[in-house]
């Protein structure tokens, strides 16, 4: 029986992280694929259209509950997959629910890494409800591309 035990521990891996994407929700390696494909589209689309596509939700760069958010380095937002009243708004010193200046944080990570994971606690657009989450972004120009899992 011992050597099925490490066919077991792999299955039951496998089914588990299955599960989590039946039940709607995105992985870490969606969302490092997400913000790659959106800084793709934006070298090759350009600014105004990627923007405008990434906030008006086109299915290219929305999955269950990822989507992306755009920011200039000075907190201010570009684009974003889940609210679009947040364009235009400087959210620099927007605060979780710790008193953690997410946003602050981010954009200097993206100054100082150019690609990082960044946790923080954020509402979920799907349950409503305030949930820690991790944040993948690359730094692109003078902006920030940034592609979120609840955790």
């Amino acid at each position: 029986m011992p050597k099925f035990t490490p066919a077991l521990c792999l299955a039951l891996i496998v089914a588990a992280s299955t599960a989590s994407a039946a039940e709607g929700g995105a992985t870490r390696a969606d969302a490092e694929a997400m913000v790659k494909k959106g800084v793709s589209y934006i070298k090759s689309a350009g600014d105004a259209k990627a923007y405008g596509e990434i906030t008006a939700k086109a299915p290219q760069f929305i999955l269950h509950d990822l989507y992306l958010v755009v920011y200039k380095l000075d907190g201010t937002v570009v684009a974003h997959g889940a609210n679009p009243k947040m364009v235009g708004k400087n959210l620099i010193e927007l605060k979780d629910i710790d008193g953690k200046a997410f946003v602050k944080e981010r954009v200097d990570l993206a100054k100082s890494k150019g690609t990082f994971w960044q946790e923080y606690k954020f509402t979920n657009p799907e349950n409503k409800k305030i949930e820690p989450k991790a944040m993948y972004c690359e730094k692109l120009a003078d902006t920030v591309v940034c592609g979120g899992i609840y955790l």
